[in-house]
């Protein structure tokens, strides 16, 4: 293929610095520019035109270095012709002086740009490029990229514009950095709420449509030997539980959360202890001592999700013929206590369906800045406790609750 005789495109002009600006004025916008948290990939390409002008160069661009730092990926770019930009999108990160440069975390120039060339399949730039220099992205002591800035004669800049294109170099690091700390914590908040919808979704339908599961082949036992009145009991119950998965499911669909008792903890767990008893599981006895407002909403909400889940699985795993939940304060805790006279928790275990529940009872208790122990029940069964820090403004001395 014959060389590529193209010339250097003028850099369009752009509004957002005169083509004439002082230096300082340039590390100004910059750092505004920064501060303004725009598109990075617009702010990038938004400051290589006035960067051009100041040194001189006839084209420029931007790489990042992927998390490997083995490839360094174009951003940005200013006068690149089309052949040189499609062969220019992703280079070694050791290449040239661009890899020079990243090694001696310092600019440097080259003036060999024949491997550049290469990769283009003819002259780089046709004849009219000469030199490169490669200015280093870093920040803290990370590289993060290297900005080009090509020139067509012999000509450089003087050592206070090379000193200012330094300073761009870490501002736009720090640039670059921001975006990659944002990068990463937005995708530790999408993971942290979808395991919240998991934990919702697993505690209020799953829950649901779990004791449907279990309801139902004692239905069908019923219908065989004809006994019409434990057919209907298991019917309702069936119909009762698919009615509050169907309540829930829109819940989560409405609010993206399962709903709780607007009136708060203490009325949400006597609720769950009556359907409880309602569902005939094991004979449940319930004891709150705590005082109302004794935790914030958000907090409650995740007490009351563990309890829902110890109970469900009383239900589904223990075998149990009596249960307890006891909720009081001790000390500055609050302890959340729920046994059953089941199998215990080895059986449990061997049962299966139990350690996704217990993943996510442990997630919120962390959450809450508690902890949660499960284990043999002293006797017989399995006992489920959570402790948590009670807020300052409730906390009281030990022993004045009566």
């Amino acid at each position: 293929m014959p060389a590529i005789e193209m010339p250097f495109r003028t850099p369009s002009a752009t509004p957002a610095m005169p083509a004439g600006a002082a230096p300082s004025g340039l590390l100004a916008e910059i750092t505004a520019g920064l501060a303004s948290g725009n598109d990075l990939h617009e702010l990038l390409a938004r400051f290589l035109h006035p960067l051009l002008n100041l040194a001189s160069a006839a084209a420029g661009a931007v790489r990042v270095l992927d998390d490997s730092g083995q490839r360094m990926h174009l951003v940005a770019s200013q006068g690149l012709p089309a052949a040189v930009l499609e062969a220019e999108r992703a280079v070694d990160g050791d290449c040239g002086a661009c890899g020079f440069a990243l090694q001696a975390r310092q600019p440097a120039w080259g003036h060999d740009v024949s491997a550049c060339a290469r990769r283009s399949e003819g002259a780089y730039f046709g004849s009219a490029c000469r030199r490169i220099l490669a200015v280093p992205l870093a920040h803290r002591g990370r590289l993060l990229g290297i900005y080009n800035l090509f020139y067509e004669d012999a000509s450089e800049p003087s050592p206070q514009v090379l000193a200012l294109l330094e300073s761009v170099g870490a501002l736009l690091g720090l640039a670059l950095e921001n975006a990659r700390l944002e990068r990463e914590n937005l995708r530790a908040a999408l993971a942290g709420e979808r395991q919240a919808i998991a934990a919702d979704v697993h505690d209020s339908i799953g829950q649901s449509l779990a004791y449907v599961k279990m309801r139902l082949p004692l239905l069908q036992d019923a219908i065989r030997g004809c006994d019409q009145a434990s057919a209907e009991g298991y019917f309702d119950d069936v119909r009762e539980a698919v009615r509050e998965a169907h309540a829930n499911l829109r819940a989560l669909l409405t609010h993206m959360r399962a709903p709780m008792h607007p009136r708060g903890l203490a009325h949400a767990l006597a609720a769950s202890a009556e359907a409880f008893r309602a569902r005939g599981g094991p004979r449940l006895e319930f004891a709150n001592t705590l005082p109302e407002a004794a935790l914030t909403p958000p907090q409650e909400e995740q007490v009351y999700r563990i309890v829902q889940e110890a109970l469900a699985n009383v239900v589904r795993h223990a075998g149990a013929r009596r249960a307890w939940l006891h909720v009081e304060r001790e000390g500055d805790l609050l302890e959340v206590r729920i046994d059953d006279d089941g199998a215990g928790i080895a059986a449990a275990a061997e049962d299966g369906g139990t350690h996704y529940g217990l993943a996510i009872m442990r997630e919120r208790a962390h959450r809450l800045g508690g902890t949660l122990e499960v284990g043999p029940r002293p006797g017989r069964g399995t006992r489920v406790c959570l402790r948590v820090p009670l807020p300052a403004a409730t906390a009281a001395p030990a022993g004045a609750l009566a």
